[in-house]
């Protein structure tokens, strides 16, 4: 295996990685920002406030962009298998 292709498959871990987490970290930070401007215009400063509703967020989050994230994964999976299989070969 060339420097070249473990270079290439760590690349695409890395993207795979941060594509599968970014609707999450996303629905999390807007939530967070939501609740902050709320918090400061209140003054109200309940650190339950914030957590409880970024994990109910973030499980929305997961079920709807839970397929996609699978099919990703999967695709990746199936991908590196295949090229595992073709240096297996020669």
């Amino acid at each position: 295996m060339s420097p070249e292709t473990v270079v290439h498959i760590g690349k695409q871990a890395v993207e795979t990685v941060l594509l599968a987490s970014a609707p999450m970290l996303v629905t999390a930070l807007v939530v967070g920002l939501v609740i902050s401007i709320f918090q400061a215009a209140t003054q109200i400063n309940e650190q339950t406030m914030t957590f409880v509703p970024k994990i109910v967020a973030v499980f929305i989050t997961m079920l709807i962009f839970g397929p996609w994230i699978m099919e990703m994964l999967v695709t990746f999976t199936s991908g590196i298998i295949l090229q595992i299989a073709t240096i297996g070969g020669r």
